[in-house]
């Protein structure tokens, strides 16, 4: 079946056809429509909708929901997210699946609604406290807002860690064609470790805090390991890097525009690809290194440079030091958009160095 929808909306198709079977939530725009498009559709089809007081609240509704085995999400923005830190942490602690949409807006503080890729940071690198991480998606189109938010929850319940799918504003709000699935995903048997207040599973103890420094630096590697574990679900994509002088990384809309970009350098004479993370975390390292060894590097984004420091860091533990130091960045922030004349620019002037 197919929709004409906008990408917020096609995040709570997602989320249905992928078994979640409540949301918490708080509407905050540009992410609000999803909260509307759930606060309907979840009801109609025997799950629950709850609208929480706060952000706050709805990531710790999902600590509940999570640990007894139930798939649950939640979306918000900036601000929102910030709010909802220290439940990542919590969520992240105790092992549990849930899935957070993270719909950006401009920032800091209170900032504005119009687009931006600021939120790179927490969403990636885990902004809570402690040394936990994080499945995160980067959807470039309203298609994949749809896909990415189901294959947050197989990631959420394959590795019992929560999921961020990571857009911004121009994504959630921009209406597309998407193909919905035809069947809906069988839900995950999580009787083993859930606390579902049924005798088969009054021995399941769901806990983030262990008492004995030992133990908390034992569950911590262990943590560590499952994260270098992630690594095989790593994913990118490529376009037109097979015989490019030049790759222009960017994820989410960022990736549309580098396309675009590609295309008209190629038009010019000048042999340009792009390199898309399609998972954030974990990084694709190898693809990356694969797909920019030997060629220039140009970053595109929405942000003040979080993206292309991280593009650099993964180059040098790739043992692409070099690279790593001439990676260069076009960018806009406050909810500007980098314009494909600006990017264009950038590259011939990054060429010529």
């Amino acid at each position: 079946m197919t929709q004409f929808v906008k990408g917020n909306e096609a995040v709570v198709m997602g989320a249905l056809y992928a078994g979640c079977e409540l949301y918490f939530g708080y509407p905050i725009t540009p992410a609000s429509e999803i909260a509307h498009g759930a606060a309907k559709w979840f009801p109609m089809l025997g799950r629950t909708f709850v609208q929480a007081e706060c952000e706050t609240a709805s990531i710790n509704m999902m600590f509940g929901a999570a640990g007894a085995g139930k798939l649950c999400m939640t979306a918000t923005s900036g601000p929102g997210f910030s709010l909802m830190q220290e439940g990542l942490s919590y969520l992240a602690g105790a092992e549990l699946p849930a899935v957070v949409v993270d719909v950006m807006r401009a920032g800091p503080g209170l900032g504005n609604v119009y687009p931006e890729q600021g939120d790179y940071t927490p969403a990636v690198k885990g902004g809570g406290h402690g040394n936990y991480q994080v499945f995160t998606l980067a959807p470039a189109s309203a298609q994949e807002m749809c896909d990415f938010t189901m294959l947050a929850f197989a990631m959420a319940a394959k590795w019992r860690t929560p999921a961020i799918v990571l857009v911004d504003g121009l994504q959630g709000q921009m209406m597309e064609t998407v193909e919905l699935p035809e069947n809906e995903t069988p839900a995950p048997d999580f009787s083993s470790w859930a606390a579902e207040g049924v005798a088969a599973t009054r021995g399941n103890l769901v806990k983030s805090i262990y008492l004995d420094a030992a133990q908390q630096e034992e569950f911590n590697i262990h943590l560590q390991e499952k994260y270098a574990r992630m690594q095989e679900d790593a994913r990118a994509e490529t376009y037109l890097c097979e015989d490019a002088e030049l790759v222009l990384c960017g994820y989410g809309i960022s990736s549309r525009i580098a396309r675009t970009v590609a295309e008209e350098l190629r038009a010019q004479g000048i042999a340009a690809g792009v390199f898309r993370p399609v998972t954030l975390n974990p990084f694709p390292r190898a693809q990356l290194a694969d797909a920019v060894r030997g060629r220039k590097v140009l970053a595109i984004e929405l942000d003040a440079g979080q993206f292309a420091d991280d593009i650099r860091l993964n180059l040098a533990k790739a043992g692409l030091g070099a690279q790593a130091a001439d990676v260069a960045m076009v960018h806009r922030m406050g909810g500007e958009v980098v314009a494909v004349e600006d990017a264009v620019a950038a590259a011939k002037a990054h060429l010529a160095k």
